[in-house]
């Protein structure tokens, strides 16, 4: 029997879909490297391998705003198209500091609630393939323990930031879950949605925050434009205080498709090791499981 023709709009999609379903799928994934979610709008080439696709997964919290009525028409002709966060706890999602309206859709920085995901993907894989259900249950449950040790890792060594300085200042507002689960204050520049624009009053008031808590690094995004970041920096160093760019996190999008960044656990484990080595805490510059490469 062929593997199952699977859609993911988003890397950390197709990670747990891989994962779960080794050779029993074959994924394309629609939004690629450096790509914005938030703002991508599907191709005629994407609906095709959508409507070409036996299962669609998607992350959901409206995380692919454009292409939620896409999912709907598909889902309302019968395909199988499954949201990975439908299976979050009651009163576990965050909400836009803006609206109660907006849900935060960034599950996947904190590495516990992602690990929920993967529940979703064996359930709808063993209903439809019944007969390899033993193999989805096995291999979910190694990369749970994967997700586990990364869990303890981050933690572990955002723990090392002396407390005046464990404050994550980046470029748009994608670190709240990240914040919540491992203990760090947060600020975005933007908000949840880079549709939002950061006003001049919000860039003021973080440059009064860079300034009177001495913060020491502030980060730029994979997928998002750094001239707001650029300000911030200007902003302080015209107040007397250098703060340094600390890298580019991955916030929307994973790494280069092939790196190890371009894997969730990549992904999570150069943003949690380069936070730290930032903002003066202690992490071995390979990471996790040594197989950074180029961090500072």
């Amino acid at each position: 029997m062929r593997p199952f023709r699977v859609v993911a709009t988003v890397g950390m999609v197709a990670d747990v879909v891989r994962a779960v379903g080794g050779d029993r799928t074959e994924v394309a994934q629609l939004i690629g490297s450096g790509i914005d979610p938030h703002l991508y709008k599907p191709t005629r080439g994407d609906v095709a391998q959508m409507l070409g696709a036996e299962i669609i997964f998607y992350s959901g919290l409206k995380l692919e705003g454009k292409m939620g009525d896409a999912f709907a028409r598909l889902a309302n002709s019968g395909r199988e198209v499954h949201a990975l966060t439908e299976k979050l706890g009651e009163g576990y999602s965050l909400h836009s500091p803006a609206s109660a309206q907006h849900t935060d859709p960034h599950v996947w920085m904190d590495v516990q609630g992602w690990m929920t995901t993967i529940g979703v993907v064996a359930e709808v894989m063993s209903r439809l393939d019944p007969k390899h259900a033993s193999d989805y249950a096995q291999r979910a449950a190694t990369y749970r323990a994967e997700l586990e040790a990364l869990d303890h890792y981050v933690r572990e060594v955002i723990a090392t930031i002396p407390d005046d300085q464990r404050i994550l200042v980046t470029a748009h507002d994608a670190f709240q879950y990240f914040s919540r689960a491992y203990g760090i204050e947060v600020y975005g520049i933007q908000g949840m949605s880079t549709e939002s624009e950061a006003g001049l009053e919000h860039i003021n008031r973080l440059v009064d925050l860079l300034v009177a808590r001495h913060v020491p690094a502030i980060f730029v995004e994979s997928s998002v434009a750094d001239r707001n970041v650029r300000a911030l920096v200007e902003g302080a160093r015209a107040r007397g205080h250098r703060v340094a760019v600390g890298g580019t996190l991955f916030s929307d999008a994973m790494g280069k498709p092939g790196t190890y960044e371009g894997t969730y656990i990549g992904m999570i484990d150069h943003n949690a090791t380069l936070i730290t080595r930032a903002l003066g805490g202690t992490a071995p510059r390979g990471g996790f499981q040594g197989k950074l490469e180029g961090m500072p």
